[in-house]
């Protein structure tokens, strides 16, 4: 009676894991009579899902059940988690049952403890798009199993490009996939500069813009971002990142530090040699000033987080922000 949690913000990343399992499990004759994705906007999708569970399965040997985006593990109420202590222990071994969610599974309830008694748990979350060195062996490795070779510099840029993007990434290493080809040569960075969609690239463009004080740009990028379909907190996730690295560095420089090791390390840059640039990008604005853009950003964030319009918001910020670092 494999039981499988699966939860995090990387959502394509845990659509891909259940794709594997799908294809481990079923038999492809019989996936069709044996397959149910129950999804958590049906009033009564998880005692469907159970009962689904203990079913046998038609023809082949197993049946696979994936009960997507439940909130069992953020609230169950009594009669429902009775339910669960009855079900789970009796599943079948014929049966494969998969929950999924975006949100931490809350510890403190007894149908969490229950789950992490009974079944496998495993967190797929974004990685930090400060953490360069991770986006970078993530790209490797997943180049890797495209089989897509790329060189070191190759690799690094299109980390840069799509960041922490799991969806974006497999969607540009089919592409360079299908570009190369036969050739066993290595992509480069030149290659990957003019086949790559670099949405995260206009972000760090809106980010000098906002540093520069120029309004009329940072509106404009807004725009093309938005054009792009690119999510609103995405965008203020990679300002955050930008201006915060410049925060460090400016802090650091203002109190003296000389140490460039120390610096860099401080603000997390995985290649050092940076600094010397991106000390040239903040040396006409204070620390001070720096500083009064975080709160603003956080202000973005929430807003957003809260419903606020994409749009309207991003613009209203942004030219505030323009109007700090002025």
């Amino acid at each position: 009676m494999p039981i499988y949690l699966y939860w995090g913000e990387d959502d394509f990343a845990i659509a891909q894991a259940a794709t594997a399992l799908h294809r481990q499990l079923l038999d492809p004759v019989w996936s069709s009579f044996n397959y149910d994705k129950i999804t958590a906007d049906q009033p009564t999708a998880i005692m469907q899902a159970l009962n689904q569970s203990m079913t046998p399965p038609f023809g082949a040997a197993h049946r696979f059940v994936w009960l997507a985006e439940t909130s069992l593990c953020q609230r169950c109420p009594e009669s429902l988690l009775t339910e669960l202590e009855r079900t789970l222990p009796e599943l079948p071994e014929t049966t494969t049952l998969l929950l999924t969610t975006s949100s931490k599974p809350d510890s403190r309830l007894k149908s969490t403890k229950l789950l992490q008694k009974h079944a496998t748990i495993q967190e797929f979350g974004l990685i930090p798009t400060w953490k360069t060195d991770l986006l970078v062996k993530q790209v490797k490795q997943l180049a890797q199993e495209t089989g897509v070779k790329l060189t070191t510099h190759g690799a690094e840029l299109l980390a840069e490009l799509v960041g922490n993007d799991t969806r974006q990434l497999h969607s540009e290493l089919e592409k360079l996939r299908l570009y190369v080809g036969d050739s066993k040569q290595p992509l480069d960075e030149t290659v990957i500069a003019t086949l790559v969609t670099a949405s995260s690239q206009s972000t760090i463009q809106l980010a000098a813009a906002i540093r520069q004080g120029q309004t009329a740009q940072a509106l404009d990028l807004i725009a093309d971002l938005l054009r792009q379909n690119e999510p609103a907190l995405r965008i203020v996730s990679s300002l955050v990142t930008q201006f915060r690295t410049w925060v460090w560095i400016k802090v650091m420089r203002e109190a003296g530090e000389r140490n460039e090791q120390a610096i860099a390390q401080a603000a997390e840059l995985r290649n050092p040699k940076r600094l010397y640039f991106l000390q040239k990008e903040v040396e006409s604005l204070s620390a001070h000033t720096l500083l009064q853009t975080l709160p603003l950003l956080l202000e973005l964030e929430a807003s957003l987080k809260r419903g606020a319009d994409d749009r309207l918001t991003l613009q209203t910020k942004i030219i505030e922000l323009c109007e700090v670092c002025r």
